[in-house]
């Protein structure tokens, strides 16, 4: 059997020992096409810049929330300090963290959701709520970020690439999955 996975910028493959050194060469390079093959699968069509970002909350604006959330603008930005992304209703501009652009595309996308959202119900009410649940993996990306904070906030993780992040995100991701009115893990 031969497995291969990422960790950090290396990726292991491993191998039978019996293979000759043909064979090895041959699935290792297999395996790693395989490998970015299905990363490039997994991210965010909008990783790409912020115009394709902006496409992407458009076609989810039209897939989950009826069309209705028409921002103005939505790019990327420098790490945020304490969220995720940001949206200011009135101006209809939304900005998501760098720090989100190698995530998985389904989290990506839930974090435009809970943005987009917010220009149909500027406050996390009921409303609100019920328009970022049309999204159907928004409890998965929730718990994603909950995980992803946590193990920043014990070191165990460098979002920013320092080694460390903010522990201000594991409280404000924590107020998403209570329903706080007050929450911010998205913005």
């Amino acid at each position: 059997m031969v497995s291969a996975r990422r960790e950090g910028d290396t990726v292991i493959v491993f191998i039978p020992g019996w293979m000759s050194e043909r064979e090895e060469h041959d699935w290792v390079a297999e395996m790693v096409r395989r490998l970015e093959r299905s990363e490039r699968k997994r991210r965010s069509p909008g990783r790409r810049g912020d115009d394709a970002l902006f496409r992407r909350g458009t076609e989810l604006s039209t897939r989950y929330l009826e069309g209705r959330a028409r921002p103005v603008s939505v790019r990327w930005v420098a790490p945020m300090r304490t969220r995720w992304a940001s949206c200011t209703p009135d101006d209809g501009t939304i900005r998501v963290s760098e720090r989100l652009r190698d995530l998985p595309g389904w989290v990506v996308d839930y974090v435009l959701v809970h943005e987009l959202a917010h220009l149909l119900s500027a406050a996390h009410d009921d409303t609100f709520w019920a328009w970022v649940h049309r999204y159907p993996k928004a409890e998965r990306a929730i718990g994603y970020l909950e995980g992803l904070s946590a193990a920043a906030a014990l070191g165990m993780i460098g979002v920013d690439g320092d080694g460390a992040d903010d522990v201000a995100d594991v409280a404000d991701v924590a107020d998403v999955a209570d329903d706080e009115p007050d929450a911010v893990a998205a913005g």
